[in-house]
């Protein structure tokens, strides 16, 4: 019976003979667990994409070249709700969709090439996203089929050349070398040519009101540094290092960039920090910082990971998830050389230093996890294989580990690994096999805490705040003299773990001490008094009122909140004082000060309705996710619910990003409880369109 169904919801697109459906299905049947990179290699694409922004669908025509490595009867594509409009020259292969696949099927030979091309479109659930002035892809796992058809297998590699047709007002980043725009009146057409194969999940486009910077790096490629263009100041700071980053990054690999060019570009709501399409990340528009915002939240690190992914991950790929490691851990490992080269040796081992007490906590209460166990924890893929380089590194020495990096990216370059692959390399350039460090650091689940306790203590920096640290329990009477001396020229790290040791401490013996670490000068020092110091002894109060004016958006934020309520004769002052501040992407400093100015009393009354109006412009969907959280967060502690931020949280809690999406969800559900929140829902139904009408429907029926 399910064979004669299934042959029903079969649609030809050409008309074959009746017996072939037989060995069509026989075909289908014992294919579908097979592996199809053992009999099909597709080798590249053509195609041309023109993404309908309204309708939020694609509609493409695209033309695939593939071999056939063993006889068979059909091979397929992913395609997720793809929609099949037309067969074009196909004579002898029929094409069918089934259990979101095109199937390809003809009576295929051995070492023969075929080309095949139709039209579809597409409304993609997942991997493109529609927003107000951008649309951006996410394809990370097996997700690029949901809007390309593709192969969700990063064993098949396929050279992808793509135009996109978007309107003439927008412009667009994508894989490979743009090498014509073709100008149609309200539309243009952009056409990319990538050289070289790479995994489907790693197809990406990114359309929007972009402008951008150009550099090149010292090995002579071109890097694209993208910016909507109301970011122009900002240029600067978010970019920092970049061309640093990217020189430093191709001589210590010591393999030549890959890839044709580099773009970055920060994308509005972006699911991840950073995405390594390839020739083009994609990144988070948080990261977009001025100067200030630079010292707390810079992209620095992203940036470094992105980028060594390009060697890791995207010109060599791991096979299965038990190699994953061999990008995560690879691009860890990299960014933190990368932050070793730019901020120092002791940032370094900082760095090194919290993810070992990470993952020794995890280890210790059981929670281990190998590097190759394929559902293992980002804390395991990032910094457990991180360390397990570092500690390679330590072991076979620098020649060696560069050498073995060298072979290993050379013989497997545009193919896919395993993580014997890369031990292979090392054990070969060594000279000497490494079951000791694979039982250990590959194989082992706990981590192997005094392992990296010894390869820490080489570094004078990490002996320096060991000894500061273990004071922790100390009696502050017998320490006083060893956290002064400590303080003289205090490192970031150490001076902060000072002050946080004063904390709750008698303040006639520790007074001198916070004095001595504010003029100190030091931002994360001072900015560690901030964090820790909820009551302000009025002996300090102006040392504390300074922080107001340090270059870091979490220290003032913290200033002012404590300064607030410490001192409420001044609130007014400290609120004039601030006004003007906006702080990070999110407006945190703005949003607080204008939920410290609505609570205010007698603070400028008269401008109170404008104060919320500001509050609930934030919650509108032209802001970002982050800054849309935190003004729905004030709203609710404030009660300032109205027609407009209703309507915002309804969008909001259907949003495409989960963490906020649930956090919108959880707030409307509270205000669905009430009565009165209920009628106001139901006398805004009109406003909603249907989706967001039925989302709201399902809501009220589920209180």
């Amino acid at each position: 019976m399910i064979f004669f169904y299934l042959l029903q919801k079969i649609k030809p697109l050409i008309f074959l003979p009746r017996f072939f459906y037989l060995l069509l299905w026989l075909s289908f049947s014992s294919f579908v667990y097979g592996q199809q990179t053992e009999i099909v290699d597709f080798i590249s694409v053509k195609a041309v994409v023109r993404p309908l922004i309204k309708e939020k669908k694609v509609i493409a025509t695209t033309s695939y070249t593939f071999k056939i490595l063993k006889k068979c009867d059909s091979v397929y594509l992913d395609a997720q709700g793809v929609f099949l409009l037309k067969n074009i020259k196909n004579r002898k292969i029929a094409i069918h969709l089934n259990n979101n696949k095109i199937w390809l099927v003809s009576k295929f030979k051995p070492t023969q090439t075929y080309t095949v091309s139709f039209e579809y479109e597409v409304s993609p659930k997942k991997a493109l996203y529609f927003l107000d002035h951008q649309i951006w892809t996410q394809g990370q796992g097996k997700y690029t089929s949901n809007w390309f058809p593709s192969i969700d297998d990063m064993n098949d590699k396929i050279e992808f050349d793509l135009s996109y047709i978007i309107p003439s007002d927008k412009s667009i980043v994508a894989n490979g070398k743009l090498v014509a725009v073709t100008d149609t009146g309200a539309f243009k057409k952009w056409s990319f040519d990538m050289k070289q194969p790479m995994s489907s999940y790693l197809l990406s486009f990114a359309v929007g009101d972009f402008s951008k910077k150009k550099i090149t790096s010292s090995s002579n490629v071109a890097i694209e540094l993208y910016y909507s263009s109301t970011d122009s100041l900002l240029v600067e700071p978010t970019y920092r290092y970049s061309k640093i980053i990217f020189d430093f990054l191709e001589n210590e690999i010591g393999v030549n960039y890959p890839w044709q060019n580099y773009k970055q570009v920060p994308l509005k709501d972006f699911l991840y920090a950073g995405m390594e399409n390839t020739s083009a990340t994609f990144f988070s528009d948080a990261f977009i910082v001025d100067s200030i915002g630079f010292i707390d939240r810079n992209y620095v690190n992203v940036n470094a990971h992105e980028l060594a992914h390009q060697w890791f991950g995207n010109l060599v790929t791991e096979t299965s998830g038990q190699s994953h490691w061999l990008h995560e851990g690879f691009a860890s490992y990299y960014a933190l050389l990368t932050e070793k080269e730019i901020f120092g040796e002791d940032y370094y081992y900082w760095k090194l230093f919290q993810s070992a007490e990470q993952l020794k906590l995890l280890s210790e209460q059981g929670k281990g996890e190998s590097l190759n166990n394929p559902n293992a924890s980002s804390l395991t893929f990032y910094e457990k294989g991180a360390w397990a380089l570092h500690v390679l590194r330590e072991k076979v020495g620098d020649s060696v580990f560069k050498k073995a990096i060298n072979n290993y990216i050379e013989k497997h370059r545009y193919k896919n690994v395993t993580t014997d692959d890369f031990i292979i390399e090392v054990e070969q350039a060594y000279g000497k096999k490494l079951h000791e460090f694979k039982k250990d650091w590959i194989l082992q689940s706990a981590f192997k805490s005094e392992q990296a306790y010894q390869s820490l203590i080489k570094s004078n920096f990490i002996n320096e705040y060991f000894k500061i640290s273990a004071l922790r329990g100390t009696p502050i009477q017998l320490k006083i003299a060893e956290l002064e001396k400590a303080l003289v020229f205090p490192d970031d790290f150490i001076g902060q773990e000072i002050v946080y040791q004063l904390k709750n401490e008698p303040l006639y013996l520790t007074l001198p001490l916070y004095k001595k670490a504010f003029d100190s000068n030091n931002i994360f020092v001072r900015q560690s008094i901030a964090l820790s110091m909820d009551k302000i002894p009025k002996e300090l109060k102006s040392y504390y009122e300074s922080l107001l004016m340090d270059s870091s958006y979490l220290t003032q934020e913290s200033a002012l909140g404590n300064l607030w309520v410490n001192f409420p004769e001044n609130q007014s002052r400290y609120l004039d004082e601030m006004e003007g501040v906006i702080g990070f992407r999110d407006k945190n400093i703005r949003q607080f000060w204008l939920f410290l100015a609505l609570i205010t009393e007698d603070y400028q009354t008269a401008r109170k309705d404008i104060f919320v109006k500001e509050l609930i412009e934030y919650t509108a969907p032209s802001y970002g996710y982050n800054t849309r959280e935190k003004a729905l967060r004030y709203i609710g502690n404030l009660n300032l619910w109205d027609e407009d931020s209703l309507l915002h949280l309804i969008d909001a809690s259907q949003h495409h990003y989960w963490r906020f999406r649930d956090f919108s969800r959880n707030l409307l559900k509270g205000l669905l409880e009430n009565e009165n929140y209920q009628k106001q829902f139901l006398l805004i139904e009109h406003q909603l369109d249907v989706d967001s009408l039925i989302f709201l429907k399902r809501m009220l029926n589920e209180k």
